[in-house]
């Protein structure tokens, strides 16, 4: 279902729904990934990991892994460049959230093991098999230290100390404020307050990261790998190796999937130095296991939320204390989580106390809307607690209260035009909501969310073949169907099919920096980056054809890929001719852009679900979802429906079943996917995909990011259902089957 506000422009590319470029290659298994990287002379590594949570390491003794025949070089922290405890970016970029040691060691452990799974050393031989013998052989001397698991047992008195720098494992701390937040509450009829929950996640990716790297005799090392940002790779691999950016080149793979958590490195730089010791290539790649125990996952987290309302139903204040679990270095995504908390909201009083807490997991990394889906899920349970209380329809509140042009966020940004009400109205008259639930313990719920969506640098090059088509390079990571999406942009300026523009992602030696492909800014800034490279070809070729023509340039024109003379309807040159006959009226045309357009445009979404829940068993089923959000104007509808469908899916699995089990050591006892429950088809209904189109004037056309927001209202949406359902309000997630019956338990009592 598609609603439409305002009618669309009548576009030949945009909207429409072509076939992915590299569609063909992945559905018949030629596409290469990061493990399909084969060069001469190869050689293949094994990490040694930490089996410890919490530990100072006292000595590493390689002599026995050295002698294993087939072993090629070892190396541990001991190989890499001493780093400072200063934090700085040296590359234009997101900023660092660690100092440049922390940035080393969470790569190779330094001094200290701060999560079980950390990398300590790592083998080089003529086999993965020989490696994986031979890591076995090192040993290292470890001084066991206590771990704590969670935000609570972190900041609790007399904790161990991940970090010294660190006070009581905080990290930081950040207050968002706006208003008054007393008088609010003064202003309240009802206020309720609630402590809530949730449990680690992961990402979830089907591809393991892998690396290959060769370091040649000029003394510069090519990576091959994947990632969301080539750039973002070659620059942090460049600050733990030691050496200038320029010194390194990545070469991209097809991406098995990131959600955010292939933002950053693990392997590179390890593979990197092998193969500057050994003068040969060196391949390297996680296993199940090593991907849920030494990547990102998202936080864990406490959060106390407070709201209050009036008896009409208007909101009045907002406070919450969020404290998210950060891993074992600094930079959990807490500030966008009390960003984005109470923003689908015109609520004019706020306060947030935002904490950033190291624990005994991995670094936190990116995970759609980071942040956002944990404090919606406290403050929409709320919200629909509220609305029973003053006996107001629940999409009635929301729609009472929704952020509008001109309401400002917590942050201090006013809203710009976005589609938050649009989105809400879209549930509220939507047959799903008005029809009837059938069967025994089955509920409704519903929740809104918002992401801020983001921007940066963006840069592409676009050149004309003599055949008339368009090669198009563009420097970000095709997640989601980029490369459409951008040959789009290109072929709307051009007025030529879209068959006819071949898009690719390059290298970091052959396109301009650009930023990783992540916070729902790809199809923005690329597009964008996309539609101005195609304007400079239009303006040459524009010249190019009033040259031929002998006209003023101002006589022409390009309409649906064919150039026309405003003042004679006679001279008319197809594109495709025009292309032919460049050798001879001037060479070559090549059209470039570079940019950091701002104005992403906010994004919003409202959820419906009907879920079942089994009283004897603790099961929830799904039965319908339906989720609405604005997408400003949707470039190619199938990917957008996908990417709608794949952030309420992954939130559904976030909400009942995902966790990091730890037992009492802080280790992880679910380290393969049997045991780390994410959703598949059999465990969910079709989700039907309501695209809003309230387009962003800061685009040339319309678009809003849509791969982030998707994911913020499941949470909540589910829990609200769970209510509605058995009358049992779940604060803590997952909201397993053990969850459920220990609560349905605990209130029969």
């Amino acid at each position: 279902m598609t609603t439409t506000l305002p009618p669309k422009t009548n576009f030949r590319a945009v909207g429409t729904r072509p076939i992915r470029h590299d569609g063909y290659e992945k559905v018949t298994g030629q596409a290469l990934y990061s493990a399909d990287t084969t060069l001469p002379g190869l050689l293949y590594s094994n990490v040694l990991r930490s089996p410890h949570a919490h530990a100072k390491i006292i000595s590493i003794d390689t002599s026995k892994a050295e002698a294993y025949p087939g072993v090629r070089s070892i190396i541990t922290s001991k190989d890499f460049p001493e780093q400072e405890n200063i934090v700085t970016s040296p590359f234009p970029g997101p900023p660092l959230s660690l100092n440049l040691k922390e940035h080393t060691d969470n790569v190779i452990a330094g001094d200290k093991v701060l999560h079980k799974g950390h990398a300590v050393a790592a083998v080089a031989a003529v086999s993965t098999h020989v490696a994986e013998e031979a890591s076995k052989l090192i040993e290292v001397t470890y001084e066991i230290l206590a771990p704590v698991k969670t935000v609570e047992e972190a900041i609790a008195e007399g904790a161990p100390q991940l970090h010294s720098n660190y006070e009581k494992n905080i990290a930081s701390y950040n207050k968002l404020e706006i208003g008054d937040i007393e008088e609010g509450f003064k202003k309240a009829d009802h206020i309720i307050e609630r402590e809530f929950r949730t449990a680690t996640v992961h990402q979830g990716y089907i591809e393991p990261p892998a690396a290959t790297a060769w370091w040649s005799t000029d003394n510069r090392v090519t990576i091959w790998g994947s990632s969301q940002g080539q750039f973002i790779v070659r620059d942090r691999t460049s600050i733990v190796l030691g050496v200038p950016f320029s010194s390194v080149k990545v070469i991209p793979r097809e991406i098995g999937g990131g959600f955010g958590g292939k933002t950053t490195i693990y392997l590179e730089p390890l593979a990197a130095m092998l193969s500057k010791k050994t003068g040969v290539p060196v391949k390297m790649a996680m296993s199940r296991s090593d991907v849920l125990e030494a990547t990102g996952p998202t936080s864990g987290s406490y959060v106390k939320a407070k709201i209050g309302i009036t008896n009409e139903g208007k909101l009045v204040a907002g406070y919450a204390d969020l404290k998210f679990e950060a891993g074992a270095y600094p930079g959990s995504p807490v500030v966008p989580g009390a960003t984005c908390m109470f923003s689908p909201y015109d609520m004019e009083n706020i306060s947030i106390d935002a904490y950033d807490i190291v624990t005994n997991k991995p670094k936190t990394t990116a995970y759609r809307a980071p942040g956002a889906p944990i404090s919606a899920f406290a403050a929409e349970s709320i919200i629909d607690e509220l609305a029973e209380k003053i006996g107001m329809d629940p999409m009635d509140l929301r729609i009472l209260n929704t952020a509008q042009e001109g309401t400002m966020r917590v942050n201090g940004i006013t809203n710009p035009i976005i589609g938050c009400l649009e989105t809400a109205e879209a549930i509220k008259n939507h047959d799903h909501y008005s029809s009837e639930l059938k069967g025994k313990h089955t509920g409704r719920g519903v929740a809104s969310g918002f992401w801020m969506n983001n921007t940066g640098a963006a840069c592409a090059v676009a050149a004309v073949n003599y055949d008339g088509t368009v090669n198009l390079t563009i420097g970000q990571m095709d997640v989601g169907g980029l490369r459409v999406v951008a040959a789009q942009h290109v072929a709307e300026v051009l007025g030529i099919p879209i068959e006819d523009v071949i898009p690719q992602y390059g290298d970091t030696d052959t396109v301009g920096w650009t930023s990783v492909t992540g916070g729902s800014g790809g199809a923005f800034k690329t597009g964008w980056a996309s539609y101005e490279a195609a304007q400079d070809i239009k303006k040459q070729m524009c010249q190019r054809v009033a040259g031929f023509w002998e006209t003023p340039l101002d006589n022409v024109e390009l309409v649906d890929g064919v150039f026309k003379h405003t003042a004679d309807s006679e001279l008319k040159m197809s594109f495709k001719d025009l292309s032919a006959k460049l050798p001879d009226i001037g060479g070559p045309v090549a059209g470039r852009a570079n940019l950091i357009p701002g104005g992403p445009g906010s994004a919003f979404a409202t959820h419906l679900v009907d879920v079942e829940v089994d009283v004897d068993t603790g099961k929830v089923t799904i039965l319908r979802y339906t989720a609405a959000q604005d997408v400003g104007r949707a470039i190619h509808p199938s990917y957008v429906e996908g990417q709608i469908q794949g952030g309420a899916a992954q939130g559904i699995g976030w909400a009942l079943n995902e966790e990091y089990f730890m037992n009492d050591d802080a280790k992880l006892m679910n380290v393969s996917l049997l045991d780390y429950r994410m959703p598949t088809s059999l465990d969910l209904p079709m989700i039907e995909a309501v695209i809003v189109e309230v387009p962003n004037p800061g685009h040339p056309y319309g678009v809003r990011g849509v791969g982030e927001v998707c994911i913020v209202p499941p949470l909540a949406a589910i829990a609200n259902a769970i209510y509605d359902a058995i009358g049992i309000r779940m604060t803590e997630l997952p909201m397993n089957p053990v969850a459920i019956t220990k609560a349905i338990q605990e209130a029969k009592k």
